[in-house]
């Protein structure tokens, strides 16, 4: 009985010190990460030692609050463990990573140690305490200004350098934002959009600690729909930035599936013996996914590329031969469900991505079938260049949109297993060590899934 008093009261002593009398609520316990919920990285990236909240800084990306902030005052103390550490405090930001991209949307409050910059404080692009737009955010810039015009710097250098702690206090209202460092304002700018969304702390390559986070919130102002970030609650990231882990590596693959610099990168040579493709750990019903790709070369020209039709048929000339245009290509995609059969394709024909080719040539479909898996508009970047699959798959209906561009409206596919993993598809072969076929030289990043119920 006395045990169990003794825990009410620290429950209740730990409920008590969570909101301060000057309306502050702590943002971390010191003893978990209740609160936080990891991005594009892996689960140990942010931890909790001797009661402080640290970043091992590896892989580069982010951990979010589970719950979007509007207008607010935050504190919190950091310091680095190293010269020259990076991280920093991200506010109003998208819930996961824009496309092709570790950080999201929003606004940075740079958590940078003076040893950063080789040409000196205040000299080069960035500095300690600049707050800058970070892919697609915009900001009215004030103030001192960065040397490139790209960031509000601060007005006094007060950071304290590596291991020594320095207290940031953010203020942020009405999409305005004053940064003092160690008691004091230095950095201000206005204007943001969006002006309400996740807070996220970031790692960037080595290990940097936090403590006494706590946040107090203020009065909203509102915003219109244009200026809240994108909520992406539910979704979970099925790739860590460091490793396959979540994935079947192909039994005698040899390490061609294989992570480099925070993607995963496939030269289409894996050496397995039978399928070569990489699958999910876990099976899916019906799920929303997100996932970036991008197509690294074409080295193989491909001489049997096919002129796609509205109907789903490939055009023949005024001979009744099928049309045969040559271009480079590679050839890729997202299998659905367990089957390469129901893939979304990921190639260069002039159709465009999003395509289903197993669905499309399988006779057995109605018509209306084989038509629902052409892409109604192409949407893809030029190769080189990141995409996005935001792929939505429930009963037999599978929707997808590619780079904010709705590919595949949404089409019912007779047979459609139920239930199923997905797969990063293996194309392509070599013989004489020349290509044979379109090679899966693709790279993908930014994986999320999002489990529907029924």
């Amino acid at each position: 009985m006395n045990r169990l008093m003794a825990l009410l009261v620290s429950a209740l002593v730990s409920i008590t010190m969570q909101v301060t009398a000057d309306g502050f609520v702590s943002m971390f316990n010191g003893v978990d990460l209740t609160g936080w919920h990891p991005c594009n990285i892996a689960p140990e990236t942010f931890f909790v030692r001797d009661g402080l909240l640290v970043t091992t800084g590896k892989p580069i990306g982010t951990m979010r609050t589970d719950k979007m902030y509007e207008n607010f005052e935050i504190e919190f103390e950091w310091r680095h463990m190293k010269s020259g550490g990076n991280s920093g405090l991200f506010i109003w930001a998208d819930g996961v990573p824009a496309c092709g991209s570790a950080f999201s949307r929003g606004i940075e409050i740079q958590v940078l140690d003076p040893g950063y910059s080789a040409k000196g404080k205040g000299e080069w692009y960035t500095t300690h305490g600049d707050i800058f737009p970070v892919n697609g955010a915009k900001l009215t810039l004030a103030g001192k200004i960065s040397p490139n015009n790209a960031r509000s710097f601060p007005s006094e250098e007060r950071t304290l350098p590596s291991p020594e702690w320095n207290h940031y206090r953010v203020i942020a209202n009405n999409g305005d934002i004053s940064l003092h460092v160690n008691g004091k304002e230095v950095t201000v700018a206005k204007a943001a959009s969006p002006r309400k969304g996740y807070l996220m702390l970031e790692s960037e390559g080595s290990e940097c600690q936090f403590r006494n986070i706590k946040i107090k919130e203020l009065p909203s102002t509102n915003p219109g729909a244009a200026e809240i970030a994108r909520a992406t609650e539910g979704f979970v990231p099925l790739f860590t930035g460091l490793d396959l882990r979540n994935w079947k590596i192909p039994e005698g693959d040899n390490g061609h599936w294989k992570v480099v610099e925070e993607v995963i990168d496939y030269d289409a040579m894996s050496e397995a013996a039978g399928d070569k493709s990489l699958w999910s750990e876990k099976s899916y019903k019906n799920f929303e996914l997100i996932l970036d790709w991008r197509i690294k070369e074409t080295p193989y020209v491909n001489p049997n590329v096919r002129q796609v039709l509205p109907d789903g048929s490939d055009a023949v000339g005024p001979d009744g031969k099928l049309i045969a245009l040559s271009m480079p290509d590679s050839d890729s995609g997202i299998y659905l469900r367990g089957m390469g059969k129901y893939q979304v394709n990921i190639w260069c024909w002039p159709v465009g991505s999003g395509e289903m080719y197993g669905v499309r040539h399988d006779r057995q479909m109605p018509a209306e079938v084989r038509a629902g898996v052409v892409p109604v508009v192409k949407a893809d970047h030029p190769v080189g260049k990141w995409n996005r699959f935001e792929i939505t798959v429930r009963g037999n209906t599978v929707k997808v949109v590619l780079n904010g561009k709705v590919v595949l409206p949404g089409v019912t596919i007779p047979g459609l297993p139920e239930s199923g993993p997905i797969a990063l598809q293996h194309h392509g072969s070599k013989k004489d060590g020349v290509w044979t076929s379109p090679p899966s030289l693709v790279q993908f990043r930014n994986i999320f899934i999002r489990e529907l119920e029924d």
